[in-house]
């Protein structure tokens, strides 16, 4: 069955495009780099990379889906986040950063169906867009755990250094690379999701 409208299920390729792309967000999580923040560790993985291969190539409703599964099953108790999983990770103040990946995805699609013609520069901008909200949502809910839920005393100042300017630049290469991807693919995927 093919998507005809917003009230429809989804196909069988969409179910299987959404549950690769969140087994790979979910994998994306054990490659790597722990970083000895203060008051609370940071991880720089591959997880942004899926996360915008799912949000260039997918619709904006399958995108979305994608990284919402893998945070149900997170929140589940899979440990396929960066540090395990379970229902308190909630509590944890980097969360904030895996509801950006959904909300990123969800507005990258959202874009690239309103934008023309998609060549590597605007979907470089695309990523950019997506990035930007992946952090702004992380930060915010880093800086109102630690200071209301924890009492973790945290400044903007340090939140900024921390929790952006130490991976910013790292998921600015991933941006690139997964464009580099996206542009070669795009057209393949969304052929056999949607032609």
């Amino acid at each position: 069955m093919n998507i005809k409208s917003e009230k429809q299920f989804l196909s069988i390729r969409e179910l299987t495009a959404g549950g690769l792309f969140a087994a790979l967000i979910a994998v994306g999580a054990f490659i790597k780099v722990t970083l000895p923040t203060e008051p609370i560790p940071m991880h720089f993985t591959l997880q942004w990379f899926f996360v915008l291969l799912a949000g260039l190539m997918l619709n904006k409703r399958l995108a979305g889906v994608s990284v919402g599964v893998y945070l149900l099953i997170g929140l589940a108790g899979v440990p396929v986040f960066a540090s395990g999983g379970g229902p308190s990770y909630l509590l944890r103040p980097g969360f904030g950063y895996l509801l950006g990946f959904a909300a990123a995805a969800y507005v990258m699609a959202w874009m690239c169906d309103r934008v023309g013609t998609l060549r590597f520069g605007k979907l470089l901008l695309i990523s950019f867009a997506g990035l930007l909200i992946y952090y702004g949502i992380g930060m915010i809910y880093y800086f109102f755990i630690c200071r209301f839920l924890i009492f973790q005393e945290v400044t903007w100042k340090i939140l900024l250094v921390n929790g952006f300017l130490l991976t910013a630049g790292a998921d600015f290469v991933l941006c690139a690379a997964a464009v580099g991807v996206a542009a070669k693919l795009r057209g393949v995927v969304r052929d056999s999701l949607y032609g």
